[in-house]
């Protein structure tokens, strides 16, 4: 960690007496309360707390980009620019050149019908600073930067053609475009593996360092905080309520709510969970033997294989671990299990049916006994239909229930079983925390009393605090219902939580596999080894050494 940049030093972003509200139907909504800020040149300032705490309005109000329902009050002043009052003619100006934002999730950044070098230079030409082969030249040189591998080729490719950590370094690379003063990164590193993570995270902090850039970081990941931030500020209601220096602050936190939060953040602690004694002998539910899933080519191209000759069991009442980086493998596993993805070769056991060559019909009988958490809440419940009815689905497909409101009464205890008051049921979706949304999720999963569950980074996009509550739960669920469980995830600290054994996955190979304790207590393989070092833990200095662990055992 660098050093706290000092006070002499020039401030790149000034926030006094900040107030911002919300006209709504329902009346005012107080979002920002008083809120006093200040980012100097070559810092890094994290703020941090639970959605709905206020910390992303506040980064907007930077940029400028609240909408027209939000009334603010106080300064905020952006390289010597009061932004609050200035029209949208004025506010585009100093976009891109004077502040820059480096959005959650990239896919939705990038336009999928125009190359990444055109969007590059897109915001260039609209500045008027360059012409068209300037323009292209600079793209190219930005790629160059953030590290994209042959920036003169791919410069043309669009945005699908490139992986997620990838596509998070072109979104870096246009907010770098017109060398602004501040950056502001709104959870850039939440949908990213823990390798990929530190790889942006190192990108963040060479501009830090070298080109002197400010930085706002919005975030929940306490270890990504450790791992980066010079300052931290957290916030809770609309308000902060503690400011510190990022090592005074995770040694000393002086506040409750930061003294909550630093709890939550699941680590490591290499824990030994011992199967059930029902599940010693017992016959698995699931059995893949030298297990081959390949996606057809396109074009006249070879098959991809995605899955190679990859072997494992689940038993009953056991949670494994699928653990591995994008392209791994291992959501592939996880749709062949569901039956959702065709088997190419080896064998595939799920339930005692046999998948390979499996028609539907065949499959069709055991689907009551399983159950499916995703990893966005929102998007997998029909936005149309209360939490019951959402709930009830299983039941009225599966189970012969007439309607909903026959299956209320079942509902309603699934809803108490993941702590949901039975009133949720009448609300919808969208009324819904993220959290709790997840938790009315685990209920649906639970509804047929299933034997296996497939749960697929069901936590990744929760804050932490949420995040400690639901593993907690599904942990107590799994131990009460005993269904057996395969949790695919990139995050350790919670496999470490949950899980009875780990299974690795590299490049659609098994690099490592055995007992939770085995396998993050005394790592064989390398790149298990960079996995573990990649995690940020919520400790500064731990963390600096942790990441000179990670730049020693990275590949290239």
């Amino acid at each position: 960690m660098v050093a706290v940049p000092a006070a002499s030093d020039p401030l790149a972003v000034d926030i006094r007496d900040l107030d911002v509200s919300f006209a709504t139907d329902g009346g005012d909504v107080h979002a920002v309360r008083g809120v006093t800020l200040d980012v100097r040149r070559g810092e890094v300032l994290a703020i941090v707390g639970e959605s709905g705490s206020g910390k992303t309005v506040t980064a907007r109000t930077i940029l400028g980009l609240l909408p027209e329902t939000a009334r603010m009050g106080g300064a905020v002043v952006l390289d010597g620019t009061n932004v609050v009052g200035l029209g949208q003619k004025e506010l585009r100006r100093i976009r891109g050149t004077k502040a820059a934002m480096i959005f959650q999730e990239p896919s939705t950044a990038l336009n999928p019908v125009f190359t990444v070098g055109w969007q590059l230079a897109e915001g260039l030409r609209a500045h008027g600073k360059y012409t068209k082969s300037e323009a292209r030249a600079h793209a190219i040189d930005m790629l160059r930067r953030v590290g994209i591998p042959e920036p003169e080729q791919r410069v043309d490719d669009y945005p699908h053609q490139f992986s997620g950590g990838q596509k998070q370094r072109i979104v870096i690379a246009t907010a770098l475009a017109l060398d602004p003063t501040v950056i502001i990164a709104d959870e850039p590193t939440t949908a990213l593996d823990v390798t990929v993570q530190a790889e942006i995270l190192e990108l963040l902090r060479r501009l830090r360092d070298e080109d002197g850039t400010a930085i706002v970081l919005i975030t929940h990941n306490m270890g990504v905080v450790a791992d980066l931030a010079d300052r931290v500020a957290v916030m809770l209601d609309g308000a902060i309520v503690e400011t510190a220096t990022a090592p005074d602050l995770f040694a000393r936190p002086q506040h409750e709510y930061t003294k909550k939060l630093l709890a939550a953040v699941p680590r490591l602690e290499i824990t030994d969970r011992q199967l059930p004694a029902a599940s010693v002998g017992a016959q698995p539910v699931v059995v893949a033997d030298e297990l081959v899933i390949e996606y057809a080519g396109r074009f006249r191209r070879a098959a991809f294989r995605a899955v190679d000759r990859v072997s494992f069991s689940i038993s009953p009442g056991e949670v494994l671990g699928l653990v591995g980086e994008s392209g791994s493998g291992k959501t592939t596993i996880g749709r062949a299990i569901a039956g959702l993805t065709p088997v190419a070769g080896g064998s595939l056991q799920v339930l005692g049916t046999e998948m390979r060559g499996v028609k539907e019909r065949e499959f069709k009988p055991k689907r009551s006994q399983l159950g499916f958490v995703f990893q966005d809440p929102a998007t997998s419940f029909n936005p149309l239909l209360t939490i019951a009815q959402n709930v009830a689905e299983p039941l009225i497909v599966h189970a012969g229930v007439r309607d909903a409101g026959a299956a209320r009464g079942k509902v309603d205890e699934l809803l108490e079983a993941v702590q949901l008051p039975k009133a949720f049921g009448d609300r919808y979706p969208h009324e819904l925390s993220g959290g709790q949304r997840q938790r009315a999720s685990l209920a649906r999963a639970l509804a047929l009393d299933p034997k296996l569950l497939i749960a697929d980074e069901p936590t990744s996009a929760l804050d932490v605090s949420v995040q400690a509550r639901v593993l907690e739960l599904f942990r107590e669920l799994q131990e009460r219902f005993g269904f057996a469980t395969l949790f695919i995830t990139h995050d350790l600290a919670v496999v470490d939580l949950l899980a009875h054994s780990i299974v690795v996955l590299h490049k659609g190979e098994i690099a490592e596999e055995g007992t939770t304790a085995e396998v993050l207590g005394n790592p064989q393989d390398a790149y298990t080894k960079r996995l573990i070092a990649s995690l940020p833990v919520p400790d500064p200095v731990e963390q600096a050494a942790r990441r000179a662990i990670w730049d020693a055992t990275r590949e290239g």
